[in-house]
Parts: C-alpha cells; sequence; structure tokens
C-alpha cells in the first residue's frame, strides 16, 4: 500500500525532546515500512526517517527562532500533500482539522487522526459542517465531545518493543513525574502525593512559554521541597533509566487526556502507573495489572503503598499485549483497507511483507 504520512510541523519526527504527536507519527511510519508498505513522510527536514522524507521546512518549527507564523508552513504543507496526492492510495493526516476543506474535494481517501482535546466548544460548528470527514480517536474516552464525526475507529497509541526497556539493574527509589508542567497535568499534585508517602519525587517536565505564568506562581516555590529534584528535559535514551528507578509514575491528571503516551512509556519499562480516573487513562491501565487507577490524592497515597502487590514483569507484559507499535501499525492497516473499501478504490501496489 503507498501511504503518505503527514506530520505537525512544530517538531522533527521523532522530536529531540518533548513532542507527543511526532513521536507517534514516527513510530507509526517506521512500523507501516517494517509491514513491507510504500510510505512518503510529509516533516520538517530534520526528520529521520526508514520511509521516503518529504522536506516541507528545512527544519522544526519549534528550534526556528525566526519563525513568527507557525500557520504559514503548515499552508505549504497542505498544498504539497495536496499536489502529490495521486501517488498514494492513503492519505493519513495528523494536523487536526487543518486537511478538511481542501481535501474534502478531492478524491484520494484520507483519514485525520486527532491526537488533541476535543471538549473545546469552537470545535462544535466545525465538525457539524465536516461531519463526513472520516476520522480516529485515541481512546474511546476522547469522542465523548464530538459525537457527531464520522468516527472511523479507535487507534491506541504504540512504541516500538524495544525502544525501552526495564533497566533490570537499577533499585527503584523514588516516584516519577514525566511530561508537561500545566494546571491540566497537576505537577502541584503529584509532589503532594510524594511529600504524603514521605518519598522523593524526581520530574522530567517541559515547560512552554504559554504556562511560564502558572510555574512561576504556582510550582516554581514546590520545587524548593526537599523532596522534590527537577532535572528538566530528557532524551529518548535516558527515558528508560530514569522510569526504571521509579516505584511508579505519578499521572494525577484532571482534564479529558486523550491518551497519555507517558503511561506507556513507563509500562514499558515495567514501571506501574499511578492514574486519576480522567480521560483515556480507565482505557489504558488495567487496575491493579499495570498499576492503579485512583479518584484522589488520598487513594494515591493508598496506591503508592500498595506497589508490592503488582509484578513490575507483568506490568511489562501488559504493555507487550496492547501498545506496541507493531500492534499499532496493524490496527491502521485495518482502517485504510476499511477506508479505501467505503471508497470502493483498490491498493495501487502490492504489499512486500518482511
Amino acid at each position: 500500500m503507498r501511504i503518505a504520512q503527514i506530520a505537525p510541523l512544530h517538531e522533527a519526527v521523532p522530536p529531540k525532546l518533548y513532542g507527543g504527536t511526532e513521536r507517534v507519527v514516527s513510530y507509526l511510519t517506521e512500523a507501516l515500512v517494517e509491514l513491507g508498505h510504500s510510505v512518503t513522510l510529509f516533516a520538517s527536514g530534520d526528520s529521520k526517517t526508514s520511509a521516503k522524507l518529504d522536506a516541507v521546512w528545512p527544519q522544526a518549527l519549534r528550534l526556528d527562532p525566526l519563525i513568527r507564523d507557525t500557520m504559514a508552513p503548515h499552508m505549504l504543507l497542505l498544498e504539497q500533500v495536496w499536489r502529490r496526492s495521486k501517488e498514494f492510495d492513503v492519505l493519513h493526516f495528523h494536523i487536526d482539522y487543518y486537511p478538511f476543506s481542501l481535501f474534502s474535494r478531492q478524491l484520494i481517501p484520507y483519514l485525520t487522526t486527532l491526537h488533541g482535546r476535543l471538549d473545546l466548544p469552537e470545535l462544535q460548528p466545525l465538525f457539524n459542517i465536516f461531519q463526513n470527514v472520516r476520522v480516529v480517536s485515541i481512546s474511546d474516552n476522547q469522542r465523548n465531545p464530538l459525537p457527531q464525526a464520522n468516527w472511523l475507529s479507535t487507534v491506541y497509541h504504540g512504541l516500538p518493543i524495544d525502544l525501552l526497556m526495564p533497566c533490570t539493574d537499577i533499585k527503584p527509589s523514588y516516584l516519577a513525574f514525566l511530561g508537561r508542567i500545566s494546571p491540566e497535568k497537576r505537577l502541584d499534585t503529584a509532589i503532594r502525593i510524594a511529600q504524603q508517602c514521605a518519598m522523593k519525587i524526581k520530574i522530567v517536565a517541559k515547560l512552554d512559554k504559554s504556562d511560564r505564568t502558572y510555574y512561576e506562581e504556582q510550582i516554581k516555590p514546590l520545587m524548593s521541597l526537599p523532596h522534590v529534584e527537577y532535572i528538566g528535559e530528557i532524551s529518548e535514551t535516558e527515558k528508560a533509566k530514569f522510569l526504571s528507578g521509579a516505584h511508579a509514575l505519578l499521572f494525577p491528571i484532571d482534564w479529558p487526556e486523550p491518551f497519555g503516551l507517558v503511561m506507556i512509556e513507563a509500562m514499558a519499562c515495567g514501571t506501574p502507573v499511578i492514574a486519576f480516573k480522567c480521560g483515556s487513562v480507565p482505557e489504558v491501565i488495567e487496575n491493579g495489572v499495570s498499576g492503579f487507577v485512583v479518584e484522589d490524592e488520598l487513594s494515591a497515597v493508598v496506591a503508592v503503598n500498595q506497589l508490592h502487590t503488582l509484578s513490575r514483569a507483568g506490568v511489562r507484559a501488559a504493555f507487550e499485549a496492547r501498545f506496541t507499535s507493531k500492534i499499532m501499525a496493524q490496527h491502521y492497516v485495518h482502517v485504510y483497507e476499511k477506508l479505501l473499501h467505503y471508497s470502493h478504490r483498490t491498493i495501487m501496489r502490492e504489499v512486500t511483507v518482511r
């Protein structure tokens, strides 16, 4: 099958540091190539891939200090994909609703995976108009605000099976927080949970400019507490050691998290996840197997004290059974085939399985 993967241009594919969507696009692209498909990746020029790369912009927009209008490169991206669209069986977008208008007016089958939060009122009129656009959710819970959308399927994220492995020579000695410093991620709650458990917490987190005021007012004063260690951002190669060294990953969100890639990153390392019952959490975490799904801070503290009942090998096994990139790619191939069937189209090129 000839497949176009269209990534955002904000980060490279894969991103050098933080970047959930671009990371998933990378894992999916590589897994599709491994399955024998012909894949073209539309992304920034500093991306690394075994697929064919169409470099729409020289480097990731986040790393270009001269970029003031991030929309302009994305309009160029849409035009470039449109001009080449007849070369593909399927166009797979990962750039929200940007392609809806233009690509609804052409015949090549396309779909969009929605990676972000959908509980925004301004999205309602958009999806009322584009009810025929086929979209994929990354959790069933993510769909709730937009029942009128034309949902093709839910496909959970996946990681390469050997990307993050348990470091069995490291003895867990702290609780971990990994993600972004923002109000909905509730780093402050994670710090309080660790304090109530009399345990150290290590924090690996990205801070966006938009969250700087929140950080200065709400989080920075907590960073000087004796049980808190703020590391900052780390690379992909450092994650296994960081997560393997944790008794558990704390994920005390209070927003409808569409998926939460960090949860399966922890699971890949055999590290249990203690997460608040919001958004996708109950779909990702098997309570009592890969971690604990809790209601509040008090129950999170209780869960920390119950970690000895979980098997880290069992946590890793739960990851391998559900959340590898090969499983994700296989699910997407099924979605592509369904899309082609709906569009009454045949595949232009046979698949050669490696």
